[in-house]
């Protein structure tokens, strides 16, 4: 993990609906902090890409871990959660990413936004593309609700999770889709 050393770095699994989820976590400034959230994906299982990233420790946890794990899986199970920027390393991204994940978690729920409407509000008109890079590598996924960015023809785009997870937590927020597959979409931020 970029700026993190895997010996100081402490990883907590936890089931939900949609397969194990992972927070990786370690002290900074003193505190527990998320370097990375880890989703099960349709080609890599979260144990598998914990042993991809070297994790010298076993799992562990503190309290504020825990807590936020039971909020991520109350989320997972439909709950309307709110995350606070807090408890995560954005300080281990981009400027650029950094720009895009705070634009991507002011979307509330019930809410999507495009690629292209994001990278106007950052500034960037014609970096959709470098938004969508930058959210296909969000460290924070659930956290940073990136799963609320969709292409401009209202089609899904990726997610690390994949598609069904995607299609899930927007129809859990309200979000619905017409007979083609596209979002029927009624509130577009940005």
């Amino acid at each position: 993990m970029k700026g993190i050393d895997p010996s100081q770095a402490f990883f907590l699994i936890r089931e939900s609906p949609f397969g194990p989820f992972a927070i990786v976590w370690s002290a900074h400034t003193g505190e527990p902090r998320v370097c990375r959230v880890l989703l099960s994906k349709p080609t890599l299982a979260v144990r598998e890409a914990l042993r991809k990233w070297s994790l010298a420790s076993a799992p562990s946890t503190c309290r504020d871990i825990s807590e936020l794990a039971d909020r991520i899986e109350a989320f997972l199970h439909g709950s309307d959660v709110r995350f606070c920027l807090g408890v995560i390393r954005l300080d281990l991204c981009s400027e650029f990413q950094q720009q895009v994940l705070r634009a991507e978690y002011g979307i509330p729920r019930g809410y999507v936004s495009t690629y292209q409407r994001i990278a106007r509000h950052v500034g960037r008109s014609s970096g959709a593309r470098a938004v969508g890079q930058a959210l296909a590598t969000n460290p924070f996924p659930l956290i940073i609700p990136c799963h609320r960015a969709i292409r401009t023809d209202r089609t899904l785009g990726g997610y690390q999770g994949g598609t069904a997870m995607k299609t899930a937590l927007l129809e859990m927020e309200g979000i619905t889709f017409d007979d083609t597959g596209h979002l029927a979409v009624g509130h577009v931020f940005y």
